[in-house]
């Protein structure tokens, strides 16, 4: 990876406790350095956007999303995990 090589992680379902924990564990233990967080909870429901660096990172983008939809799975939630390239050429005008 290099050095400024980002990921935007999305995180969508139930609230519930432990969500931020065990999504942030994985990055750590991944060497994934999380940059910003913004989360809301609407009702029961949990919504997060992550932006991490990926410069430092034992594992690349499909790697960590693997991981990631495992947790999701376990969790009941609908996790992503996008390369910072992929996620601007969706938005841009």
């Amino acid at each position: 990876m290099k050095s400024s090589e980002k990921a935007v992680i999305t995180v969508i379902g139930k609230d519930m406790v432990g969500i931020l924990a065990k999504v942030t564990e994985i990055c750590a233990k991944s060497g994934v350095n999380v940059l910003e967080v913004t989360q809301s909870i609407l009702q029961d429901m949990f919504a997060m956007v992550m932006l991490v660096d990926m410069g430092g990172a034992s594992v690349d983008v499909a790697a960590l999303s693997s991981e990631m939809d495992r947790l999701g799975d376990k969790m009941g939630l609908k996790i992503h995990v996008m390369h910072e390239d992929i996620f601007h050429s969706m938005h841009r005008v």
